[in-house]
């Protein structure tokens, strides 16, 4: 069976084609191609909602022929068309459901549905180095961070979430706070490879707390505090606010998620998500989960941003298994605001 997913959720036109065969564990990631609009947003330090749609439009069918063409299919070899439904930007979502719905009842094929983070959440079963179930997840993606116990495809337990900022948000806006380029997380952690992590005591919210929630409204109000103390001398000392702010990020990150995995008693993490290319995070997590015991998985680099593959992923692995059924109800709309709690059984 081959399935093509279709990403428009935010600044990344995403699109993919994966295969399933009898046999085979996982289904495989035969081609994608994606377009980042980074550099028209850059202009405005972030996404302005009208533009991401219309520059959508403009390349969705053109990245959809360039992943057929890639794998040497004709579009009629497509058997189901998946589409992320939300949650995002709605007009970006429009886009991607429409011209999903429209391709599928082209070709009079059935057409899924997928929420953006359960894309994410199951985006490292395409790494070379697949986890097994059950495991913990750290997600950190966008305005999300959230700790969750994945048992099966679809079946979820929520252990903690932020309550306020998430990390993805506390990584940009310290960035735009500091007058780094767009988008601000990389930027941010480029320029802390060349600062020191303990020049700044910022606070690391809820940490010590026993509970698996996060806060980073605070530490983005100490690092706005700091950059109006330092006032003239925050130019040569923003190399140390990056590197002090990135380090307050993944420590509080990191102790969650060894928490996270002691309460459950599980010796697998997953971490999904933009921030989940931090290369800081990474190593810190390896070097945690090899105190605890535990193994530690991610999607590949390329694909911890959004994408199409994730969503052709996550369609086929709900399909497999059983816990969802494609349709030919081309009639579609999207859910800009969409708990996966809605989507799947969390609890």
């Amino acid at each position: 069976m081959w399935l093509l997913g279709i990403e428009s959720s935010c600044d990344e036109t995403g699109v993919a084609l994966v295969q399933t065969q009898a046999g085979d564990p996982l289904p495989r990631l035969v081609s994608q191609a994606l377009y980042t609009q980074a550099a028209m947003h850059e202009a405005y330090g972030g996404v302005v909602p009208e533009l991401a749609s219309r520059d959508h439009v403009r390349r969705v069918l053109p990245l959809i022929h360039q992943v057929m063409q890639q794998a040497k299919q004709p579009l009629s070899a497509i058997d189901v068309v998946a589409f992320t439904r939300g949650p995002g930007l709605a007009g970006a979502l429009l886009v991607g459901a429409g011209t999903a719905c429209a391709l599928a009842a082209s070709l009079g094929k059935p057409v899924i549905g997928i929420h953006h983070l359960e894309g994410h959440l199951l985006s490292p079963f395409l790494s070379a180095d697949p986890p097994e179930f059950p495991f913990v997840a750290l997600l950190v993606s966008g305005g999300h961070t959230q700790l969750m116990q994945v048992d099966q495809v679809g079946q979820y337990t929520l252990l903690g979430e932020t309550i306020d900022d998430a990390a993805g948000e506390a990584f940009d806006k310290s960035a735009k706070l500091m007058g780094l380029g767009y988008p601000g997380g990389p930027a941010l952690a480029a320029l802390a490879l060349d600062g020191r992590a303990d020049a700044f005591p910022l606070p690391r919210p809820l940490m010590h707390q026993a509970n698996l929630d996060f806060s980073f409204a605070g530490l983005k109000t100490a690092v706005l505090t700091q950059c109006q103390k330092l006032g003239d001398e925050l130019p040569a000392r923003k190399a140390d606010l990056a590197a002090s702010t990135q380090a307050a990020i993944v420590e509080v990150l990191v102790k969650k998620s060894m928490r996270a995995l002691s309460q459950t008693g599980l010796k697998r993490l997953v971490v999904a998500g933009g921030v989940g290319a931090n290369r800081t995070l990474r190593a810190q997590l390896e070097t945690a989960c090899l105190k605890q015991g535990a193994r530690v998985h991610y999607p590949e680099a390329d694909l911890c941003t959004d994408n199409g593959a994730m969503i052709a992923m996550a369609a086929a692995m709900r399909l497999g298994a059983g816990v969802e059924q494609a349709d030919h109800h081309y009639a579609f709309d999207v859910l800009p605001r969409w708990p996966l709690a809605q989507h799947t059984s969390v609890v």
